[in-house]
């Protein structure tokens, strides 16, 4: 006798709950065995998530440009957090378990991505914002000293959103850490040294992928000429005292 209806559904729905939600609350229940054993539809479902917030972030703050530079800068982003994290998910299957955490690469892999699919869905409902501050701003048409403000304004404000993403994709999973480390001092100890890799390895490879709104002085490139010529931190040190100083 088949089961009814309403039965099988909920046998599906047990089987297979809805990751969105339990990756936006940290659901230890439903994370922890998915981190640990990641099959191959999980992989799939936390790429996809990164691709695409990133990908609708980067189109929105590329607009400002105009061109090419939406495109660009929609698959420059995801190429960004998937680099970073393969590097990272090297970095913290070494430092781990000298910090107490018996994790391996594909387990620490999947923790990576799974932080950066909540930051890029954290991205994806930033980037309705981030075009209409980009609306509002002078265009790539208007005088040269308002487009230059309106350029620092724009590469100082997505710093500062790309970083609260990325920090709140890493904090939300602690209670992740704690519950495979077994400790909260572990927790904080990997969470430390997990937010500095994102932070070193994500800003060196965010400026050789540059540009990324274009700048309103030069041309619309996919890379510029000379990646690896100066550095990020030296950049947002002009952007936010050119913003400040123009007040």
């Amino acid at each position: 006798m088949p089961r009814p209806p309403d039965r099988i559904d909920l046998r599906l729905k047990t089987v297979q709950p809805p990751l969105i939600p339990a990756l936006l609350r940290g659901d230890v229940e439903q994370l922890a065995p998915r981190i640990l054993s990641p099959d191959r539809w999980f992989w799939f479902f936390l790429v996809a998530l990164s691709v695409g917030g990133a990908g609708a972030y980067g189109v929105a703050i590329g607009s400002w440009r105009g061109g090419w530079q939406p495109l660009f800068t929609g698959i420059k982003l995801p190429a960004i957090l998937l680099l970073t994290a393969t590097g990272n998910a090297f970095l913290n299957s070494l430092l781990a378990p000298l910090l107490g955490l018996q994790i391996g690469f594909r387990q620490s892999l999947a923790a990576v991505l799974a932080s950066f699919a909540i930051s890029s869905l954290i991205l994806a409902a930033a980037a309705p914002l981030v075009a209409f501050q980009i609306f509002n701003l002078p265009s790539i048409e208007a005088a040269w000293s308002a487009r230059g403000r309106a350029f620092d304004t724009i590469q100082f404000t997505q710093v500062l959103v790309i970083a609260f993403a990325g920090i709140s994709g890493n904090f939300r999973l602690f209670q992740l850490l704690r519950h495979l480390g077994g400790s909260t001092d572990i927790a904080q100890r990997v969470l430390i040294a997990w937010l500095a890799g994102n932070f070193l390895l994500g800003t060196q490879v965010t400026w050789i992928l540059r540009p990324y709104f274009g700048s309103h002085a030069l041309p619309v490139e996919f890379l510029r000429d000379h990646p690896f010529q100066g550095n990020f931190f030296e950049t947002v040190w002009y952007s936010a005292r050119e913003v400040v100083s123009s007040r």
